[in-house]
């Protein structure tokens, strides 16, 4: 039996679920509702993603998650190659 989330990762992940892009209003969402630096926020969404705990919480969010921040590394690859496609 995989282990419950915490309150916190529920709120993570929920507040991705909301609010998928990127933006200041999300970041000043983070900082008040959540009371966390934006980049503390996406370091523990980081780690959160990769747990079977929020797999089997929301697997569709999850899943699409962890592509997104897949094609971000493989973004990072290519620039650090010196590709420009």
């Amino acid at each position: 039996m995989t282990e419950e989330l915490s309150e916190r990762e529920r709120e993570i992940l929920a507040l991705e679920a909301r609010w998928p892009q990127h933006s200041g209003a999300k970041e000043q969402v983070i900082r008040v509702d959540l009371e966390l630096a934006p980049a503390r926020y996406y370091q523990l969404l980081g780690r959160l993603i990769l747990t079977e705990r929020a797999l089997a919480h929301d697997p569709m969010l999850v899943r699409r998650l962890r592509r997104r921040e897949e094609q971000s590394a493989e973004r990072r690859v290519a620039r650090s190659a010196g590709y420009r496609g």
